[in-house]
């Protein structure tokens, strides 16, 4: 008998989740405060839900064009524009969340063996899709620099085969904000090096700096190579609709239209309309709520004596966890079992010594997670 050829050596070798991991653990764990999904505990707003609805009543059950209807790629290409970021509709493709756009970008860029610098700590998904495509990570260490970007660094981690970087601002998981030396370190090398810059924007509605920058309305002059990755997901709590985008220039998006094709062919011709009414709604309340848990995070973790550096946006808190006595896993793991509380260990980004702890749930869980944390630190 023949013997079944193997799977992809690549995903062989990758592990599941690390923050699905920890969240089936808390869901094992009855009475468990979970801190671990990016999850808004929000609900779609009326107006999005009222726009499905007409659309299925109006039969939009059939294929739509690949990359989006006309009726959602025009708002997003306006949406955009109000942004600084001149993208026109026929630069845009409708994707299924940001993941799927990731994913569309990056296999459409690499040939086996290309490099993809990521930014340590980050969320996995980067390195799980580069090394399925069968490329290389290599990680840019930010740890020692503030979780900022130094133009030095980078060059140290570039090498020839390095096809693009990923930069996440506000970051996943520090909620850090890349500043202008940062953007400006990342422009100067890709300008110099012919490399693309991938920008993934998700949570660039839910940022509490004045000071905050998106690379693509700050360097133009790389629009060739930019791709912009956006999401409805977070900004108005509709992770489970699966709606994102990306915009890229017209040589780079034909190519990534083709993999976004043959991926998934198209998002779903009734959601579309809902999602251009998104657009319209008015997020800032929810912002708000995000910045005032930010400052009760913030201030309860520095009571516990955890340091922190303090995140401008997302909703994700990154405290230093070093100086506990173990490694973040058996941290989160004890905090599970023994407190009742679920985070996510650093190692699942890419960074020992750390752990996420995601602030966007309801404000009286929020308050009894950090109240059964703080009594477990005061145990050990």
């Amino acid at each position: 008998m023949t013997s079944t050829k193997n799977t992809n050596s690549e995903l062989a070798l990758l592990a599941t989740s690390g923050i699905r991991r920890f969240n089936a653990l808390a869901n094992q764990t009855p009475g468990c405060v979970k801190l671990t999904l990016g999850e808004p505990e929000f609900d779609t707003p009326q107006a999005v839900k009222d726009a499905v609805a007409r659309s299925l009543a109006a039969g939009k059950t059939h294929y739509p064009p690949n990359n989006g209807t006309p009726e959602l790629l025009g708002p997003i290409s306006a949406y955009m524009g109000r942004q600084g970021l001149d993208y026109a509709p026929a630069e845009l493709i409708a994707t299924c969340g940001a993941t799927e756009a990731l994913s569309a970008t990056l296999m459409a860029l690499l040939d086996p063996g290309d490099e993809v610098v990521v930014p340590s700590p980050a969320f996995g998904l980067y390195e799980t899709i580069v090394r399925a495509a069968h490329g290389t990570v290599r990680f840019l260490h930010t740890g020692n620099n503030g979780f900022s970007i130094n133009e030095g660094q980078l060059r140290s981690v570039v090498g020839e085969r390095t096809k693009a970087i990923v930069i996440t601002s506000p970051n996943n998981p520090t909620g850090c904000v890349y500043g202008a030396d940062s953007l400006d370190a990342v422009a100067n090398v890709a300008a110099e090096i012919g490399i693309h810059v991938i920008c993934d924007d998700v949570y660039n509605r839910l940022c509490y700096t004045d000071a905050y920058e998106r690379f693509a309305a700050r360097h133009p002059e790389l629009r060739e190579q930019t791709v912009v990755v956006d999401s409805f997901s977070k900004p108005w709590a509709m992770t489970g609709w699966r709606i994102g985008w990306l915009a890229a220039a017209p040589e780079v998006k034909a190519q990534i239209e083709k993999m976004h094709q043959y991926l998934i062919s198209s998002i779903p011709a009734f959601v579309q309309d809902a999602a251009a009414v998104a657009l319209t709604c008015d997020v800032e309340p929810m912002r708000e709520t995000y910045r005032r848990r930010r400052d009760l995070v913030v201030s309860r973790l520095g009571r516990m004596g955890l340091p922190l550096t303090v995140p401008e946006g997302a909703f994700y808190a990154f405290p230093d966890v070093s100086g506990l006595g173990m490694g973040s896993e058996e941290l989160c793991e004890r905090l599970v079992r023994e407190a009742g509380v679920a985070c996510v260990p650093g190692t699942c980004f890419g960074c020992e010594g750390f752990m996420r702890l995601s602030y966007c749930v309801a404000d009286e869980a929020l308050d009894l997670g950090l109240r059964r944390l703080e009594s477990f630190l005061a145990t050990l």
